[in-house]
């Protein structure tokens, strides 16, 4: 395991290190991600289960110097667009309300997007990549300027990256630049019922 993310994160139980690996850096260069360092982290969203196997996520982007990136930065609020203005690729994920096989509402579209991302976000890790994912973003322009459909729901945005320098950061952020600790798992599995 890497000893900077160790310094921070000790696990409960084994599990592979790429888990334990993975965290949100917001310090990126500011260089564009080739279309060829994003297709494995779509491809690794892409296997993931879902309801049905409906496969409600979809992942609008662009790519920092390209004509999109512009409007795909002005969603993000000041805090972070002070940061994620750096990255090589800014991510908006939306998911499909409705199954396509009936037309009837699927109640886990969120929760199947939601795994889809943790693909994402897990294999551009792998691969040595930042990646963020972000809420802080306006959730109704990103619907009109990215034309998507009222029967899509705007779940989050994410930003891509080259690791940069956790000095390069607004200082404000610099604090924040390192992989966060985790909840006990008797905090967050009960056997036999809920436990608050």
């Amino acid at each position: 395991m890497n000893a900077a993310v160790s310094t921070y994160r000790k696990p409960e139980a084994p599990v592979h290190d790429a888990f334990i690996e993975r965290w949100s850096p917001r310090a990126m260069k500011p260089e564009p991600v080739s279309r060829e360092e994003l297709l494995p982290l779509f491809e690794a969203a892409r296997w993931a289960p879902s309801s049905y196997n409906n496969q409600p996520w979809r992942f609008l982007y662009a790519v920092r110097g390209t004509p999109a990136w512009d409007e795909f930065l002005s969603l993000l609020v000041d805090n972070n667009r002070a940061w994620a203005q750096h990255a090589g690729a800014l991510i908006v994920i939306v998911s499909h309300k409705n199954f396509d096989f009936n037309g009837k509402p699927s109640r886990t579209h969120h929760y199947d997007a939601g795994a889809a991302w943790a693909y994402f976000a897990l294999q551009g890790s792998m691969r040595g990549l930042a990646v963020h994912g972000m809420e802080g973003f306006d959730y109704e322009k990103a619907r009109q300027i990215l034309g998507i459909p009222d029967d899509y729901d705007v779940e989050a945005m994410a930003a891509v990256g080259h690791p940069g320098r956790k000095e390069d950061l607004p200082e404000k952020h610099r604090a924040m630049e390192k992989p966060s600790g985790r909840k006990k798992l008797a905090e967050i599995s009960f056997e036999g019922g809920f436990k608050s």
